[in-house]
């Protein structure tokens, strides 16, 4: 066999094995890489500003092929515009994920749509062959029994057109909701329910739901459930302790204007991540690390097992297989 024959057939032979893998993958497009930053939480945080700054600042170096922010981000109020205006420095497209807390002060999740230009409560969007499905996890179950506090629950009309969308897809797909589908302490009410969903969709031989990411949990952990990855992105800014642990770990000025953070440990430094997927099946994350402002967990006496997963100041970095 000549080198050009050679050449020719073992790129068919790699493309039926990527064709396998991913129906419908475009072989022009060989990958995906995105930047993730979750509950920056602008309304308590003093620097948030200067957090999504540095995030934006990165991107911009580092040009993944669009952004995404997990939810609990500000306000849909005027005062927050300038923040606005720092997040749409970046130069590429920018996507939203509402979380529970944007809605705080009597706000509504259609203000929150608006005031931050995002494509609706729910939807779903296609980039370099990939298929990305953002979930609003913030609507009411009217069951009498549900458990108190925010509402954490995907409507029977969010999950049948959650049904549709991914029946009307090809492409290998990533899930993004604020609360985790896998995590049953403050994670969707409907979780096993929304898990089972994207199951379904993995039937018949088509491994289509390959990535869920959330944020909420202020937390690094991993997931791998019936053949999806579960990934949840640690908070930009800190861990919530409460009043147990209260702690002022700036100035009294900062306490004075942001009294939350108090009963929060903070990270010194803002993280985030960056997500690549490729064509040969790998899901490549790369975090940050920073330590904790004043006094850690450990130290004031918390206790692990309320929180489940450990409370750390790093996104980990992760190889996965799909």
């Amino acid at each position: 066999m000549d080198r050009k024959n050679f050449l020719t057939k073992t790129t068919l032979a790699g493309g039926a094995v990527l064709f396998a893998r991913f129906p419908a993958y475009t072989p022009a497009k060989k990958k995906i890489r995105f930047g993730v930053i979750a509950d920056l939480h602008h309304d308590i945080m003093h620097d948030a500003p200067e957090r999504l700054s540095a995030f934006i600042s990165a991107m911009n170096q580092e040009k993944p092929d669009f952004i995404l922010q997990m939810g609990d981000f500000c306000y849909p109020k005027k005062e927050n515009q300038p923040l606005m205006d720092i997040w749409n420095r970046f130069s590429g497209p920018r996507y939203h994920v509402i979380g529970n807390h944007d809605t705080d002060g009597g706000f509504t999740r259609e203000q929150v749509v608006e005031f931050w230009k995002a494509k609706g409560k729910y939807y779903s969007f296609d980039s370099n062959g990939f298929h990305f499905v953002i979930l609003d996890g913030n609507e009411h179950n009217s069951s009498k029994s549900r458990p108190p506090g925010y509402a954490r629950y995907i409507s029977s009309t969010q999950l049948q057109w959650l049904q549709e969308d991914l029946a009307a897809t090809a492409l290998p797909t990533i899930v993004c909701c604020h609360q985790g589908l896998d995590n049953d302490a403050g994670g969707l009410e409907n979780g096993t329910l929304l898990r089972y969903t994207l199951e379904q969709a993995n039937q018949r031989g088509k491994h289509k739901v390959i990535l869920v990411l959330s944020g909420h949990h202020h937390q690094d952990y991993y997931n791998h459930i019936n053949g999806i990855h579960y990934v949840q992105i640690n908070s930009a800014s800190y861990q919530w302790l409460g009043e147990k642990y209260k702690e002022i770990r700036y100035s009294a000025d900062i306490d004075k204007t942001h009294p939350w953070i108090k009963y929060t440990v903070p990270y010194k430094e803002p993280l985030w991540a960056t997500i690549e997927i490729t064509d040969n099946g790998s899901i490549t994350i790369k975090g940050r690390k920073t330590i904790f402002v004043g006094t850690t967990p450990e130290q004031l006496g918390v206790n692990p097992v309320e929180y489940i997963y450990p409370i750390v100041p790093y996104i980990s970095d992760r190889n996965l297989v799909i």
